[in-house]
């Protein structure tokens, strides 16, 4: 430590140049500057921790609010997929039993025209028969009467007749 009292040792020059740069430093209130500065610097970022911590607060209460609305949105879609499933089996059970009664009823109205076209052609099979009867008794007839001046059926029916009549 001799060099700081001898001025002719380099050391000295400089430890004296450091004091002077040092005093005008101080004098110039640049510690001051430098504190205020540094603590304008530490309030800005504390601002910015504490909006950042007021934004994830924020943010924590929109996802609560979030996961609360999905939920639910579930459930309703959990009830509403329900609710459709039951109307889809009523619906189904509904269109079941009028398929079977419609099948019914059509059956009953098959039968029933079967039934009256059963009876018509029965109706016109016994006009057809009873015309061909009238046509062959006709054909029997007309060549027995152009065949004989008399028939004895014809004679005996006529004096049957006359008998009756008398």
């Amino acid at each position: 430590m001799s060099f700081l009292l001898n001025p002719q040792d380099p050391h000295f020059w400089t430890s004296v140049a450091l004091v002077v740069f040092l005093g005008v430093l101080w004098f110039a209130k640049i510690p001051g500057m430098v504190a205020k500065t540094l603590d304008d610097a530490g309030a800005k970022v504390q601002a910015q921790l504490d909006e950042a911590k007021r934004l994830r607060e924020e943010a924590q209460s929109l996802l609560a609010q979030i996961q609360t609305q999905k939920a639910d949105t579930e459930r309703a879609a959990a009830e509403m997929l329900k609710a459709a499933q039951a109307d889809a089996d009523r619906l189904r059970a509904e269109a079941a039993i009028k398929l079977e009664d419609d099948i019914k009823r059509r059956a009953v109205m098959a039968e029933r025209k079967i039934a009256l076209a059963e009876s018509q052609a029965a109706g016109e099979v016994k006009a057809a028969a009873a015309e061909l009867a009238a046509q062959a008794a006709e054909a029997v007839l007309t060549a027995r009467i152009t065949g004989a001046t008399s028939d004895p059926l014809i004679d005996a029916g006529l004096s049957q007749l006359s008998v009756r009549f008398s």
